[in-house]
């Protein structure tokens, strides 16, 4: 089974993500912040599109780190979780 380590350098987590083809995202909630997300590929018009400053402003606001695969480049395997 493979395993994820948890990053919260942000370079890294950027040139993870852009490597991948990410771009950095969120679910609206109606309120300040929103549930972040990684959208890959075709745009999903269940996110919206944000800054990579507001995306690790809600980053670091949240206290999150996010789980990436230790040795797989080919996976896009991603998860936000709490430090």
């Amino acid at each position: 089974m493979a395993s994820a380590e948890p990053v919260t350098d942000h370079d890294e987590i950027r040139q993870w993500a852009e490597k991948h083809g990410g771009r950095p995202s969120k679910v609206e909630t109606g309120g300040e912040g929103g549930i972040l997300r990684l959208d890959f590929q075709d745009p999903d018009e269940n996110l919206t599109e944000i800054s990579w400053e507001e995306f690790f402003q809600i980053f670091e606001d949240n206290k999150l780190a996010l789980l990436l695969p230790e040795d797989n480049d080919k996976s896009r395997f991603n998860k936000f979780v709490a430090r």
